[in-house]
């Protein structure tokens, strides 16, 4: 069968616009993910605090990670409560190191490192290589102004943040859909609703930058519980520096030997 030449040309030009959009749509979320992760290999020492319902303190836990290129990090606990406990990242891979066991235990990324920030909150800082979706255009960057909310005069006067749509590429990540608002001129991250593989809204993440009126990084993920206890995780990252760690760092059965690791 033989289609018609305006025809061929239409199914063309949609083709190149639908690529348009996914590859505007990867220069946005690397454009966000320096905000979190400013180079491939990282060190980024990092401190969680969780907030009862009513504002209280609750627990305190810090934390060194090594953010690697290719999906590899490594977490080391600093807290008394779990000194020397590790957990190792390879791409959808998840283990536990404990000192005293010579077995690395399969884990997955949400099980919980304290409060409702879960393993692969702390252990994955970019979105770029794990999602694609759709930028679904402009709106207010107020978290009151969720999709569905009434606008007012004074609403349409607060700042505007695009709105991307975001669908994991694998099952292995922590969430499985993803909706980020990033800011409409330097694309810094405002705020984000976190799914579940059930496609229940799992968390609400906001992020605190270090220079509201012109941001280069982010300071604080502050994650809200949407499920069950409502309380409030501050995720802090205290300091960041370039460090790529030696190779055999990223080997589970290395690991379990308990090696110093400075």
């Amino acid at each position: 069968m033989k289609f018609p030449t305006i025809f061929l040309l239409g199914l063309a030009l949609a083709a190149g616009v639908a690529s348009a959009h996914a590859q505007d749509l990867t220069t946005l979320l690397k454009a966000t993910d320096k905000f979190r992760m400013s180079a491939d290999n990282l060190q980024v020492e990092t401190q969680i605090n969780v907030l009862n319902a009513d504002g209280s303190a609750d627990k305190e836990r810090r934390y060194t990670v090594f953010a690697q290129a290719n999906r590899q990090s490594l977490v080391l606990m600093q807290s008394p409560a779990e000194k020397g406990q590790k957990v190792l990242m390879l791409g959808d891979d998840f283990w536990l190191l404990m000192p005293n066991s010579q077995r690395p235990l399969r884990i997955t990324p949400m099980q919980k490192l304290l409060g409702d920030a879960s393993t692969g909150d702390v252990a994955t800082m970019s979105w770029a290589d794990d999602y694609s979706g759709k930028l679904l255009g402009e709106e207010p960057c107020d978290s009151a102004n969720a999709p569905g909310s009434a606008q007012t005069a004074t609403t349409l006067q607060k700042p505007v943040c695009l709105h991307l749509s975001l669908n994991a590429n694998r099952k292995g990540v922590t969430y499985q859909r993803i909706e980020l608002w990033i800011g409409k001129t330097r694309h810094e991250p405002i705020r984000a609703d976190l799914y579940v593989l059930s496609d229940k809204l799992a968390k609400q993440a906001s992020f605190v930058m270090d220079k509201p009126s012109a941001p280069t990084m982010v300071l604080e993920m502050v994650l809200t519980d949407q499920v069950s206890n409502h309380k409030t995780t501050h995720v802090r990252y205290l300091s960041r520096k370039a460090r790529q760690v030696p190779t055999e760092w990223l080997n589970p059965m290395f690991l379990v030997r308990n090696p110093p690791i400075e």
